[in-house]
């Protein structure tokens, strides 16, 4: 017969915990930033690159292995947002900037050592306007996107130094929402499943463009119609035609008296968030 308890307090102090499997969860950080590429040509304007944030792992497993910023949850006193805002401080020295939940990855060989749950971020940011340096085992990679039309996509990440490829497929899920699963096709270079986070990250900023004002988070104060046309041509991976930008963005900006020049041609005026 079942044992009747007078309070929670008493049920709880009674409680057989272990009779439940344990795992553990980790909060994972997908920083990204539309930037510019400086040019040494004068006359041209600066083009721009869209970078994701990896650390370096200096220990098994995948030990000198490049991955995303990640942290194990602690469960007594911290929620997932806490530890990966405390995670982003500690790896990479960055703090108080844009940050959503994307996705839960949760396949039970995702991790070698344990069950282990991970939570996925998005962080966005402008990263020339950095005043803090990032740690030393971190490092910016540029992103090239390659998509063919069986939703195969392949992506290439370079710092100079290392460059890592992995291929993923997409796969339509759910055709009234446009959600993907996404499956690793070749992934030796990066740490954990973390070519799916990168994906699933990129897929969720690029639906966002349509409905958000998210763009801006990687935005300077003032800019040119021309700067942020090439901030929605990169994430979009597509050449956008100038009539069609200025009616998604007329709502969005306000023209200042400001100018921006000395790069070689004739003077544009800059724009802000009219948020």
């Amino acid at each position: 017969m079942a044992k009747e308890y007078k309070s929670e307090d008493e049920f709880l102090k009674d409680y057989d915990i272990s009779k439940f499997d344990q795992l553990s969860m980790t909060a994972d950080i997908l920083l990204i930033s539309v930037s510019d590429h400086e040019t040494s040509n004068y006359r041209k304007t600066n083009k721009k690159t869209m970078s994701i944030l990896l650390v370096k792992r200096n220990e098994y497993p995948y030990k000198d292995k490049w991955c995303l910023p990640g942290g194990f949850l602690n469960p007594k006193n911290e929620t997932l947002e806490e530890c990966a805002m405390r995670v982003l401080k500690q790896e990479t020295n960055l703090e108080n900037i844009y940050l959503e939940q994307l996705y839960t990855f949760d396949d039970p060989k995702r991790d070698p050592r344990t069950r282990v749950v991970s939570t996925s971020y998005m962080a966005l940011i402008d990263k020339n306007k950095l005043t803090q340096m990032i740690n030393k085992n971190a490092s910016w990679f540029d992103v090239v996107l390659l998509e063919d039309n069986e939703k195969e996509v392949t992506i290439t990440l370079t710092n100079g130094v290392d460059t890592i490829h992995v291929n993923v497929k997409k796969e339509l899920r759910e055709k009234t929402t446009g959600r993907y699963t996404v499956t690793s096709l070749d992934n030796k270079d990066l740490a954990f499943d973390h070519d799916l986070v990168i994906v699933s990250g990129l897929e969720r900023l690029r639906n966002k463009l349509s409905y958000t004002d998210i763009v801006f988070n990687m935005m300077p104060e003032y800019f040119t119609l021309g700067e942020l046309q090439k901030v929605y041509e990169v994430i979009l991976n597509k050449k956008l035609l100038d009539p069609a930008f200025r009616r998604i963005i007329a709502n969005k900006v306000e023209k200042t008296d400001k100018m921006k020049t000395g790069e070689g041609h004739r003077p544009s005026a800059l724009f802000k968030y009219k948020g």
